[in-house]
């Protein structure tokens, strides 16, 4: 899944980025709320991690402006601003979860997985479909009650394939889940993962639509 930190105190972006990463996300990271809300309104992010103090344009102002644009994104608002009047403001202004500096990077994870979860509809911390279990928190898959070993962008197509059971996504939108600015795209990756994940799991979890992309589909049992 791939988020977005804004976050203008160079060390705790740093940190914030490198332990989102660590826990599998691809992450782009802005320092500036220009920057973040022109990226929020061109980027399908899973979800953002927002500071309120920020230079050009409060982190209030880019919240507004994302949800004036309708923009559904899960929004978690992490600021040193710790008062019941702050975090009001930030809930009613559009923010979907409050977390306050100094945190645990381990609970910020959790909220993450917790806000795209609720996004795509699903209520069970773990996602069950086409026979396929997987656990985000533990970054776990099981298929036929045995453990099966993915590499990260692996776990990650599937993830992204199976919040989305039901639905065709093409290859640039899974693409746009598993890459973060900077990152190498080379130009088979997702057609190479998918072919993984069918010979790890099994051929028919994962349909190809011609000329539109993959799908699981959401109301089969393997």
């Amino acid at each position: 899944m791939r988020v977005l930190v804004i976050e203008d105190d160079s060390l705790l972006g740093d940190a914030i980025q490198a332990g989102l990463r660590q826990a599998g996300y691809a992450v782009d990271w802005m320092k500036d709320g220009v920057s973040a809300d022109q990226a929020l309104g061109t980027e399908p992010y899973a979800a953002a991690v927002l500071d309120l103090g920020l230079p050009r344009m409060s982190g209030l102002e880019v919240l507004r402006n994302l949800r004036s644009r309708n923009i559904p994104i899960p929004v978690l608002i992490l600021t040193a601003m710790d008062t019941v009047g702050d975090r009001i403001r930030g809930l009613d202004a559009g923010a979907d979860d409050y977390l306050v500096k100094p945190f645990d990077m381990g609970e910020l994870a959790a909220r993450l997985r917790a806000l795209i979860r609720r996004a795509s509809g699903k209520a069970a911390p773990a996602l069950q479909v086409a026979g396929v279990e997987l656990e985000p928190a533990a970054h776990r898959v099981l298929y036929q009650n045995q453990t099966v070993e993915l590499a990260a962008k692996e776990f990650s197509v599937l993830h992204a394939l199976m919040l989305n059971a039901g639905r065709v996504l093409s290859r640039a939108q899974i693409e746009e889940q598993l890459y973060a600015w900077g990152e190498e795209v080379e130009s088979n990756a997702v057609e190479v993962y998918i072919h993984h994940l069918r010979r790890k799991l099994y051929p028919e979890l994962i349909e190809t639509i011609r000329g539109v992309g993959y799908l699981i589909p959401g109301d089969r049992h393997g």
